[in-house]
């Protein structure tokens, strides 16, 4: 995934492309998707990392925080290497809308 960044309203906002199907069939492969740096909420679509996997950045579905950060699912379960796996990621944006192809709010 990568991404532009830029500031607005005080908060730091991102383009970032879509890769792999985990979070279908909410986002697809491709799509592009504006984050901004903000707290979540569960229910929450967001950029996460895990420590185990530096380097990887991944869009999941925020499910409830722990201690240890938050616990994070692709919407997709038979394609997401998620918290199942990995336990808790690091929550860094919520995305807020897809830019590309089909324009909307998430």
């Amino acid at each position: 995934m990568g991404g532009d960044q830029v500031v607005m309203g005080g908060l730091p906002v991102r383009r970032v492309l879509v890769k792999g199907p985990s979070m279908s069939p909410t986002l697809q492969h491709g799509d592009v998707v504006v984050v901004v740096g903000k707290w979540p909420k569960p229910g929450d679509v967001v950029l996460v990392t895990w420590d185990d996997r530096p380097g990887q950045v991944s869009v999941k579905r925020a499910k409830e925080p722990s201690e240890q950060g938050w616990h994070v699912e692709g919407d997709n379960p038979f394609a997401s290497t998620d918290s199942r796996t990995l336990g808790p990621a690091r929550v860094h944006a919520v995305v807020m809308f897809r830019l590309w192809p089909r324009p909307g709010r998430l």
